[in-house]
Formats: structure tokens, C-alpha cells, sequence
């Protein structure tokens, strides 16, 4: 296995004069370390909106008027509907994910009810969820029911965060992905492109992410929404997204990268590119506040760039 390109180079690489060498590289490194199976995940929005972080890319903070929908916890039933429709449509896992800085002991039994019903239900589907800043204790029960999988997004360079959110910081991050990695758990940690990074913050966020070393990075191109602090910076140059994926690929030569939210931003061209400098993965289906891709839009640009995927399954 490649450990990847250093810091220096990275950086160098994203010289607009360099961009043909830049994806050509990445493009050979994953054809060389990437699995050519194009994994599919879905997600369930088991709790929305009423978030007490500050996050300024999210339309679930209270700090925004977004006119996000909201809504308590969506309940055991919610849950197996949505595994038994993920698993129906060729996902490999369904993620359960509830807004808000953490979960309350209630909170976690109820997630773990759920967990052990969409097991029965759904029993070759894997499960994943993204639930805030968890404890060890509190992870350790959720693993207990049956969760193989967690989500928790670092979102971008340690350096930037702070401006775009001060209510947690990337080390209260870490320390819930160095819990769940004790545990044994699968780590799922990516984040957002497009929040205002520079070359030098895109290269510190590849390589934070190769420290912590996921199972599987999303990478989110930013959505901007109506309400937020975020509103008026524009969609992502696409370009810019590509050589972006590039990027991280180059740094993290075997990870899946995975399509997530800003996929239906683009054009099937950008989503092409992007598959060919190192997207193997995505989410499909519903997100949190915006539409996701289309399972059967990702699964032919997929097959067409040589990648199986998992197929459609008769619903019970």
C-alpha cells in the first residue's frame, strides 16, 4: 500500500498549471489501490433541526432561521422501514443520524432499539450512525446493539473551524472517533468542500483525515442555504471539486471516497470527473435538509467507469 505524497507536494500539485498531472496521478493511484466496487450507503434523518451548535454550513442550528423541518426522534418503526428500503435498493449499510450536539440516556436506548429491530430486519445490511459526541460508555452499548459503523465528520482544517463554528471543537471530535476506534468500531469521517478553505487548508485537511485513518471519507461539496451564514458563498467551482477529490485521493491512496451532500449540485460530467481522480463510494437516497442522488444515476456512471456495485433487490 502507497502512503501518499507529502504536504509540499500536495500543495504544488494544486497549482492551476499542474491540474492535468494532478488528476492523472490521482487517477493512477486509484486504479492502482481502490477496490473496484462502487459501496452505496443511506441515511435516515432520525431526528431534525433544533441543534444547539453553531455551525455555520448547517440549516438544523436553533442559531439559524432556516426553516428547517424539525422533529423529535422518528422511532423504532422509522428506522426499519428505511434499512429494509436501503437493503432493497443494493445499499451495503443505512445510517441512522439525529441532530443536536450529543444524545441523552434515553436518547441512546432508544437508538439501540432500533439497531437490534433493523438487524432482525434487514440482516445483511450494515449499520452505521451519525449521532453527535458520543462516550465511550455510551458507544459501548451501541455496539452492543449491534452498530458496526460511526460517522463523525471533522469537516474541514482543524485551522478553519473555529470560524465556522465555536460551540465544539475539532478535538472534541477526535476524541469520540478515538473512543469508537478503541472499541473497534468502522470510522467514517470526511467533511465539507467549498466553506471558504484555501490551498494550504485543503492540503491540512487531507492530511488530518489521513491521520485519523476512516474506513470511508465523504466528502460534502457545500450547499449553500437560505438562512445560514454560509448563504451567499456560491456552489463550489466545479473544477475546484474535482481537483479537490484529487487531492484527497492523492493523500488517501486507498480510503473510499463517497459522494454525500452537494452530489445533486452537480452535473453527471463533474460526477464523472470526480469518479475518475478517486470517488469509489456514495450516499443515495434522502439526506438531513437536502435531496441526495439518485441510486440508479450514481450506479451507472459507476458501472460505466468500470466499477460493480450492489444491485436492486425484490422489496418483501
Amino acid at each position: 500500500m502507497s502512503d501518499g505524497i507529502e504536504r509540499d507536494e500536495a500543495l504544488a500539485l494544486l497549482k492551476p498549471e499542474r491540474r492535468e498531472e494532478l488528476r492523472e496521478r490521482a487517477h493512477e493511484t486509484t486504479e492502482r489501490f481502490v477496490e473496484k466496487r462502487f459501496d452505496f450507503c443511506s441515511i435516515i434523518n432520525a431526528r431534525s433541526g433544533r441543534c444547539s451548535e453553531n455551525c455555520k454550513w448547517c440549516a438544523q442550528s436553533a442559531h439559524w432561521k432556516t426553516g428547517c423541518e424539525t422533529y423529535g426522534w422518528v422511532g423504532t418503526d422509522a428506522c426499519v422501514k428505511a434499512a429494509k428500503e436501503a437493503a432493497a435498493n443494493g445499499a451495503d449499510r443505512i445510517g441512522i443520524v439525529t441532530s443536536g450536539r450529543t444524545l441523552s440516556h434515553e436518547d441512546v436506548e432508544n437508538v439501540c432499539v432500533a439497531l437490534k429491530a433493523m438487524r432482525e430486519a434487514a440482516p445483511k445490511i450494515g449499520l452505521c450512525a451519525s449521532l453527535g459526541l458520543l462516550s465511550e460508555e455510551d458507544l459501548a452499548k451501541l455496539k452492543a446493539a449491534g452498530l458496526q459503523r460511526v460517522h463523525c465528520n471533522l469537516e474541514t482544517a482543524p485551522s478553519l473551524f473555529p470560524s465556522l463554528c465555536t460551540t465544539h471543537t475539532p478535538d472534541d471530535k477526535l476524541a469520540t472517533l478515538r473512543a469508537a476506534k478503541k472499541l473497534g468500531f468502522q470510522i467514517c469521517c470526511g467533511g465539507i468542500i467549498g466553506m471558504g478553505e484555501t490551498d494550504e487548508q485543503l492540503v491540512e485537511f487531507a492530511f488530518a483525515l489521513k491521520e485519523i485513518a476512516p474506513d470511508s471519507i465523504p466528502v460534502n461539496v457545500l450547499h449553500p442555504i437560505e438562512g445560514t451564514p454560509l448563504a451567499d458563498r456560491g456552489i463550489l467551482d466545479p473544477e475546484r471539486v474535482v481537483d479537490s477529490v484529487a487531492l484527497l485521493r492523492l493523500v488517501n491512496p486507498s480510503t473510499p471516497l463517497r459522494f454525500a451532500g452537494g452530489r445533486r449540485d452537480m452535473t453527471d460530467e463533474t460526477a464523472a470527473k470526480c469518479i475518475y481522480v478517486g470517488m469509489s463510494a456514495g450516499i443515495a437516497g434522502p439526506l438531513l435538509t437536502t435531496p441526495g442522488a439518485d441510486f440508479d444515476d450514481d450506479r451507472h456512471l459507476a458501472v460505466r467507469a468500470g466499477y460493480s456495485v450492489g444491485a436492486k433487490k425484490a422489496v418483501c
